[in-house]
């Protein structure tokens, strides 16, 4: 470090030790003016700025490289992804988040300009400056990437699972209608909740019915014995019902194996099927049989 940049950061660290709570509101300020795309609550935004700028002048008091300091400061490193991760959330975009953080810039600036009026140290500290904020600014757009994507992800896991209900039949049998398009994903959440029913109830037959999935070609016949082999490794049987002639004739073009499987055409069939299976009678049955015997 040169000596005049070693003179330009403690005059920066002397500016924010003597002029916190300034920094901090004209912080606040610039934020509130230039990032209105979502409500920003002005609580929040002080406590951020309040932790921020403590951790920045933490950091200036070591010997960590300006460009390094967000990145290798732990609590810099995390005011600024707890920032980001909060804009993330509250759906403000990513470039509203990196203004959030550049806008500490300008209200740096005019601190340092309290501090001296020579134009080449004025200079010396707006490079310091801009050095400093702009891997604050990558870090913070980088950290608002990866937590959309986080809440894409959990967002649609939560999707997958309310369009995949495991529904109680019958004593210990359970059933799983499903409805649209079946990939990997998706049958891996049938199975995860298929199982867990299983060992909840405690169901000894579990019904697949596809009579809301349009096609079926070998990934999704492959998902369906996948399943079917995890419900029997859970000491269950497997019923797949919903087999229309369509998806029955493309199941034979393909050679798809399905013959170890218990197959319906319907639900109903299904239903029977697995009653049969359980020995559970059906209510009314015994009044069928003695109308039946008169």
């Amino acid at each position: 470090m040169s000596p005049r940049e070693d003179a330009t950061r403690e005059r920066l660290h002397d500016a924010l030790r003597e002029r916190h709570e300034e920094i901090a509101d004209r912080w606040v300020r610039l934020q509130l003016e230039q990032t209105d795309a979502v409500d920003l609550d002005e609580g929040q935004l002080r406590t951020e700025a309040g932790q921020l700028l403590a951790a920045l002048t933490d950091g200036l008091s070591g010997e960590t490289p300006v460009r390094h300091l967000f990145a290798s400061h732990r609590d810099l490193r995390a005011c600024v992804m707890e920032l980001s991760l909060h804009r993330a959330r509250a759906g403000a975009s990513p470039t509203d988040t990196s203004l959030a953080v550049l806008c500490l810039k300008e209200a740096l600036l005019e601190a340092m300009q309290y501090t001296t009026r020579d134009t080449a140290e004025l200079f010396a500290a707006a490079v310091l400056i801009n050095r400093l904020l702009d891997t604050a600014g990558a870090l913070s757009f980088e950290t608002y990437v990866e937590g959309r994507e986080e809440i894409i992800r959990r967002q649609s896991r939560q999707l997958l699972e309310v369009s995949t209900p495991v529904v109680r039949l019958w004593r210990h049998v359970l059933a799983v209608p499903l409805i649209g398009t079946l990939d990997t994903a998706r049958t891996q959440v049938v199975m995860e909740s298929v199982l867990q029913a299983i060992q909840e109830h405690e169901a000894q037959v579990a019904i697949i019915d596809i009579t809301g999935v349009p096609a079926v070609d070998t990934a999704v016949a492959q998902h369906l014995m996948h399943t079917v082999n995890a419900v029997r490794l859970m000491g269950a049987d497997c019923v797949i019902s919903g087999i229309r002639p369509p998806i029955a004739q493309t199941i034979a073009q393909l050679g798809i194996d399905l013959s170890t499987i218990l197959t319906k055409a319907t639900l109903a069939d299904a239903l029977a099927a697995a009653v049969r299976i359980t020995d559970e009678p059906m209510p009314g049955a015994d009044a069928h049989l003695t109308a039946a015997a008169r």
